[in-house]
C-alpha cells in the first residue's frame, strides 16, 4: 500500500525552491500521515524547514491559518483534498495535492454490478482520490448495460466529486437515476450520499476488491436518531449555538441568525466558538441543555451517539422552530451549514 497514493514528490521540492519556502507546513488527513517522514525528507532535500501539523485534519475547510503565522511557516501543503473555498485571510500560500490513488477500480466496479441488478439508470460519485477513473467506471457500466449520470452543480472541482458536508453533484441528477454507485473506500461518503439523494448507494471499494450496498436499516437508523434530537430539543430551554473556529467552518453570521430565531421562540440562548466539537467539551456547559452547530453538519449527524444531549444542525434546529418542515429536511437537507 506504500506507493498507492500519488504524493506528487517532485511539485513538492519544486514549489519550495520556485517561491523560496524556508519553513514548510505540511497538514496530512488521517489516512495519510503515516507518509509524515517521507515528506518531511523530500522538504530538506528542497532545502527548507519541515514542520507536520499532527491535530486531526477533516477536509479543506480545517486548514492550519493561525497555525501556519505562530511557526511562522512561509508555505503550507494540503494533502487529500481539492481547494474549497479561499479562507477569509492568510499571507500563507496554500498548494493542494490531491493524492490520488493509482489503484485498480475494475474489480470492485464489476462486483458492484451484483448488486445494482435491479436498476438501469445508474449515479456515479467519488471522492477526488478516484476521479481520474470515473470515465473507467461509465464505460464499464455502460457495458453491462447500463446508463451512467454523473453530475455537475459547480460547487466542486470535478463532476462526481463529493466531500464530506457537499453533495451538491450527486443532488443534481439524483431525481433523474435509480441508484447510485459510490467509488471509494469506507461508509462515511457513502452513508452522506444516501441522505442526501434519498436513493439507494452502493460502494465500489478499490482498496478492498469488493463492492457492498449502504443498508437501508443504516440510513433509517440515523434518520430516526435525529428526529429524537429534534423531538429533545424541543423541549429545552437553554441552547448553546456553537460557532466553529476552523478556517472553512465559520458562519458567524447564520449563528447570530439562529441565537435571534431561539430568543423569539422564549429560548435563552448563547454563542460558543470552539475549534473542536467534542461530548467533553460540551459537557463543561451543565446549564445548556440543547445545542445547535453551525460548523460542519458531520459532527451532527456523525457523532450524534457521542454527545448526552442533543446537538442540532442548522436545518434541523429551523425545523424544531417550525421555520421549515421534517419532510424538506428529507430531501436533502442534511449537509447545509448556513443560512
Amino acid at each position: 500500500m506504500e506507493d498507492i497514493f500519488d504524493l506528487e514528490e517532485e511539485r513538492l521540492k519544486e514549489e519550495i525552491r520556485r517561491r523560496g519556502a524556508r519553513r514548510v507546513l505540511i497538514q496530512l488527513p488521517e489516512g495519510l500521515k503515516s507518509k509524515a517522514l517521507r515528506l518531511a525528507r523530500i522538504v530538506e532535500e528542497a532545502g527548507a524547514l519541515p514542520i507536520i501539523s499532527a491535530d486531526p485534519c477533516y477536509g479543506a475547510c480545517d486548514l492550519p491559518i493561525c497555525e501556519a503565522g505562530a511557526l511562522q511557516a512561509d508555505l503550507i501543503f494540503h494533502y487529500g483534498h481539492t481547494e474549497m473555498a479561499p479562507p477569509a485571510s492568510t499571507n500563507v500560500p496554500i498548494i493542494y495535492v490531491e493524492a490520488r490513488a493509482m489503484i485498480d477500480v475494475e474489480r470492485s466496479v464489476e462486483d458492484a454490478l451484483e448488486h445494482l441488478e435491479g436498476w438501469s439508470v445508474i449515479g456515479l460519485s467519488t471522492v477526488v482520490q478516484h476521479v481520474h477513473d470515473l470515465d473507467k467506471v461509465r464505460a464499464l457500466l455502460n457495458a453491462a448495460g447500463k446508463t451512467v449520470m454523473v453530475g455537475d452543480a459547480g460547487e466542486l472541482k470535478y463532476p462526481g466529486q463529493v466531500v464530506g458536508c457537499n453533495y451538491s453533484n450527486a443532488e443534481a441528477v439524483s431525481r433523474d437515476v435509480e441508484a447510485f454507485l459510490f467509488l471509494g473506500g469506507g461508509r462515511f461518503h457513502a452513508l452522506g450520499l444516501a441522505l442526501a439523494t434519498g436513493k439507494p448507494v452502493v460502494v465500489a471499494n478499490p482498496y478492498e476488491g469488493r463492492a457492498y450496498p449502504i443498508r437501508e436499516e443504516e440510513v433509517q437508523k440515523v434518520i430516526r436518531q435525529r428526529w429524537m434530537s429534534i423531538s429533545q430539543a424541543k423541549e429545552a430551554g437553554s441552547f448553546g449555538v456553537i460557532v466553529g473556529l476552523k478556517s472553512g467552518q465559520t458562519a458567524l453570521n447564520s449563528a447570530i441568525k439562529i441565537k435571534r430565531h431561539l430568543e423569539e421562540a422564549g429560548k435563552r440562548a448563547v454563542l460558543l466558538a470552539m475549534r473542536e466539537i467534542t461530548s467533553e467539551a460540551l459537557q463543561e456547559f451543565p446549564s445548556i441543555e440543547a445545542f445547535v452547530n453551525t460548523a460542519c453538519p458531520r459532527v451532527s449527524l456523525d457523532e450524534a451517539s457521542i454527545f448526552r444531549r442533543p446537538v442540532l444542525t442548522v436545518e434541523e434546529a429551523l425545523v424544531m422552530l417550525g421555520k421549515t418542515s421534517w419532510e424538506e429536511l428529507l430531501k436533502g437537507g442534511w449537509f447545509k451549514k448556513a443560512l
